[in-house]
């Protein structure tokens, strides 16, 4: 299995972004990948910047997804590891690096809008 790193800068601190990545009830306004029929189990750890979960699709297939918040420099960097699923197409694995780009892009804005704290 193949997966690639997308990479998000932020100009925030780990805890501000998490403070916006880790709550549940925000993934809407940034997570677009999150809405539908596919069932998420989390495993979050605000201190360390993970934002873990598995993603249960509607085949019964789970995709594990890592998403990690890191400190760089004053600010922070958003590191999603986007895997390729079997039977993915070069297409559909395109697609999904985009819609994830768009996503962790949403995110940064939310949190350098000081919608973190």
């Amino acid at each position: 299995m193949f997966s690639r790193d997308i990479r998000q800068r932020v100009d925030r601190t780990v805890a501000e972004v998490m403070a916006v990545a880790a709550d549940l009830d925000r993934m809407p306004e940034w997570a677009s990948g999150l809405s539908g029929d596919a069932q998420v189990e989390f495993s979050i750890d605000v201190e360390r910047g993970i934002l873990d979960h598995d993603v249960t699709l509607p085949d019964g297939s789970v995709a594990p997804v890592r998403l990690r918040v890191e400190p760089r420099g004053v600010g922070s960097e958003i590191v999603f590891t986007l895997e390729r699923l079997p039977g993915m197409s070069d297409e559909q694995w395109r697609t999904d690096a985009e819609t994830v780009a768009a996503d962790l892009r949403r995110l940064a804005a939310l949190c350098e809008q000081g919608e973190a704290g």
